[in-house]
């Protein structure tokens, strides 16, 4: 396990945390072909459910997913059990396509309250029932002030 501040260059994936009207990750500022700052576009329609089999997009290398961690419909925005499907669903998904470097944040802590430790039993959790066959490394994005604590928390019960 790396922890790092970036994903490294050579991931084969990248999973990337989201919510079901795709609001959280955009660019509060849209702008058309011309660079003209333009009104926003809002969905009219329902979200989907939170879905951890959400999207793949691309092929490996360098496959992006977003994982719908968030229902913006709902206080909280985010369960502990969506993310702990969000995980097996992407852990599947690598095994599939024989990834074998993965770039992820902790899901539930880049828009949501999630607790370091949580997140860190939940990817264990995920990786023992799981257990991808090609993957060899997984780089943890997170901020620079997490960075610490985070690898602190690979070190103890909690990973072993």
């Amino acid at each position: 396990m790396i922890v790092a501040t970036e994903p490294l260059r050579e991931s084969d994936a990248v999973v990337e945390e989201e919510d079901t009207y795709l609001v959280l990750s955009a660019d509060p500022e849209v702008t058309n072909r011309k660079g003209r700052v333009c009104a926003p576009f809002t969905r009219r329609t329902p979200p989907s459910p939170p879905n951890p089999a959400a999207s793949w997009s691309g092929a490996a290398p360098r496959c992006v997913s977003w994982r719908w961690c968030h229902d913006l419909s709902q206080d909280p925005s985010c369960r502990e059990e969506w993310v702990g499907a969000a995980l097996e669903a992407v852990l599947r998904e690598v095994n599939s396509r024989r990834v074998r470097t993965l770039a992820m944040p902790p899901l539930g802590r880049v828009h949501g309250s999630l607790a370091m430790e949580r997140f860190v039993a939940l990817l264990h959790s995920a990786l023992r029932s799981v257990m991808p066959r090609a993957l060899e490394r997984i780089c943890l994005v997170v901020p620079e002030e997490d960075v610490e604590a985070f690898r602190k928390l690979f070190g103890t019960a909690l990973w072993s």
